[in-house]
């Protein structure tokens, strides 16, 4: 595979992300990101790789509405990004469950934030408990539950917002890897099911080459597009048909 010259996709005509020419400085000047372009199409599922600080996660920040870009636009279905949004959810590397709420509430909250949770609200939410093979865990706690399974509630919990863009933030970065492959075949099923647009920053290029349709490249701070690389891989995958193409996708830069 050879890096495309840019990160938009020819055909695409509708996006759920687009930014242009997005830049972000901290105070104290430090500049994070500079001039990057990308556009994710509803449905893709697109990787961010980079060296650490290059500006990866500021980026999602961005998208999400955390932080205002200092140059440039930033828009998710063609609306800028002046804030939060609902239709936007955000994953960290951590599950950020509340402790004191079994993981049924945790799956529930995003709904609960916004209105009274209703039956059909609780059927969904136990599917997607199921789905992540967690349907007899649904009464508990998080400290009765291993890293890799209150991970999974996150999962769930992101499923239950119904965010049309899906972004996630070395989601797996600090479970064994056993338990992270597990894990991104659960984000595999979970996203060859819907059309939401899904944008992951890792560090770690085999799991970029599993779950992507194309991985982007950047470059040490300030960040930019060093390169965008397809990833010729047909759905369904499976962790071993990405590894028969993995070579061709170049070495991890960090």
């Amino acid at each position: 595979m050879s890096p495309t010259s840019s990160p938009e996709p020819a055909t695409v005509k509708r996006t759920a992300v687009r930014l242009r020419g997005v830049g972000k400085r901290f105070d104290g000047g430090v500049e994070a990101v500079k001039n990057v372009d990308l556009s994710v199409a509803p449905g893709e599922f697109v990787s961010i790789v980079g060296t650490s600080g290059c500006g990866k996660s500021t980026l999602l920040r961005v998208i999400a509405g955390l932080v205002p870009s200092s140059d440039g636009t930033a828009e998710v279905h063609g609306e800028p990004v002046t804030g939060p949004r609902e239709d936007v959810g955000l994953m960290f590397q951590r599950p950020a469950l509340l402790t004191w709420k079994t993981s049924l509430e945790n799956v529930l909250l995003p709904i609960r934030v916004h209105r009274r949770v209703t039956a059909d609200d609780i059927r969904e939410a136990m599917r997607l408990l199921a789905l992540f093979d967690l349907d007899d865990f649904e009464h508990s706690f998080p400290q009765q539950l291993s890293g890799g399974m209150q991970q999974r509630v996150a999962l769930a919990r992101l499923m239950m917002t119904g965010a049309g863009v899906r972004l996630l933030d070395e989601p797996f970065g600090a479970v064994d890897e056993l338990t992270r492959e597990t894990l991104n075949l659960h984000l595999l099923r979970i996203h060859e099911r819907t059309e939401s647009a899904t944008v992951l920053v890792t560090h770690t290029i085999a799991e970029a080459v599993l779950l992507s349709d194309r991985v982007v490249v950047m470059t040490s701070r300030p960040g930019t597009v060093a390169a965008v690389v397809p990833v010729p891989l047909e759905r369904p995958r499976s962790p071993e048909t990405a590894s028969r193409r993995r070579a061709g996708c170049g070495r991890s830069p960090t």
